[in-house]
């Protein structure tokens, strides 16, 4: 692979966390806590430099573990590594639905706790997994060749999750005074759980 083509890869990779993202900030708007979650124009609070950081870290990792697993587990992780993915995000996105329907002071689901975000993060990265099993196929026979790759990939997917929060932060107002944004970040996690499993069976068959 050259450069272009890592970085299409990247980016590619990095849509799923992108879109988490923007669900985050946007119920980050209508969130219903104790301590309201105001936060100035421009600003990124710790919490998302964290989310963002973990979607980067684990999207370089699992191509790394891919790459490394490729003779001892390649059939185990493309049998269920879709699966995985799918029951993570179904069963946050389920957990939302669910609490959107909660009265105001029973809602809790939080984008900002550190176990959501590992949940996150893992779910939206197993699929780069097949992405180290592609490197090893492709000529990548040493570790220090996916050195480069690996950078780019979890540099990528770290900037589109910084700005998908912000996408979402900034139009959130709009979205939670129309509709309940647990709701639709939960319909939307569901969403991309299945689209994962539908074309991981499509390739498949």
């Amino acid at each position: 692979m050259n450069l272009i083509d890592i970085i299409f890869l990247a980016i590619a990779l990095a849509m799923d966390c992108f879109t988490v993202s923007i669900v985050s900030g946007i119920i980050s708007q209508g969130v219903r806590h104790s301590v309201r979650y105001d936060i100035p124009r421009g600003h990124t609070p710790y919490e998302i430099w964290r989310m963002a950081l973990l979607f980067g870290l684990f999207q370089a990792m699992m191509p790394l573990l891919g790459w490394m697993g490729i003779s001892m587990f390649q059939s185990y992780m493309e049998a269920y590594d879709h699966w995985i993915a799918f029951c993570l995000l179904a069963f946050i996105g389920g957990k939302m639905v669910k609490e959107s329907f909660d009265d105001e002071d029973e809602a809790h689901f939080n984008p900002r706790n550190l176990k959501t975000q590992l949940l996150f993060a893992i779910a939206t990265s197993i699929d780069a997994l097949a992405v180290g099993i592609s490197f090893a196929c492709t000529g990548y026979s040493e570790l220090p060749q996916l050195t480069l790759p690996l950078i780019i990939i979890g540099l990528v997917s770290f900037v589109f999750s910084i700005i998908g929060f912000h996408l979402g932060l900034r139009f959130g107002k709009i979205i939670t005074h129309r509709l309940k944004p647990e709701l639709l970040g939960g319909i939307i996690l569901i969403i991309i759980g299945v689209k994962i499993l539908i074309s991981h069976l499509l390739e498949q068959n």
